[in-house]
């Protein structure tokens, strides 16, 4: 065992292949918070259209902090949505830092926009709330994941 741990090898017998292609490794976390920002994200975009059909589906409170119209809402979600959407497939598809770290920007960004859209879908914005915080924890906790040829 001493002498296993001294000489950094493998055991006899377990053969270890090297393709010489990079390998890139990231944790099922990951891959689903990507898949919660490209759902999330249509969900986002269908909310805005809606919005800026000025549907009959959105309350509107009078006494509520933040007044905003409903169309330029609409136009938030809208492009939001596109863009969450957008790095949720780099994130599926690439798992790089880069699309990591756009997606937990966006989810931020997200944040706010549904904090926002309370007075108009609480529940749902409710909802999107706790997404975001669990897509921002799942992106950040697969940062930390190494490649097998790295360790």
């Amino acid at each position: 065992m001493a002498t296993h741990a001294a000489s950094g090898g493998a055991h006899s017998g377990t053969a270890v292949r090297h393709t010489g292609k990079p390998t890139t490794m990231f944790s099922g976390w990951t891959r689903l918070a990507g898949a919660l920002m490209f759902f999330g994200g249509l969900l986002a975009v269908s909310s805005g259209v809606a919005a800026l059909r000025e549907d009959a589906v959105f309350a509107s409170t009078s006494n509520y902090a933040f007044d905003y119209s409903l169309t330029g809402w609409g136009w938030v979600h809208l492009l939001l949505g596109a863009a969450i959407a957008v790095a949720g497939i780099a994130v599926i598809m690439t798992g790089a830092t880069w699309a990591r770290w756009v997606g937990i920007v966006l989810a931020g960004l997200g944040m706010i926009a549904s904090f926002m859209w309370l007075p108009y879908f609480p529940l749902w914005a409710v909802i999107t709330l706790a997404l975001d915080v669990f897509i921002i924890w799942a992106l950040c906790a697969g940062m930390n994941t190494r490649s097998p040829t790295s360790a």
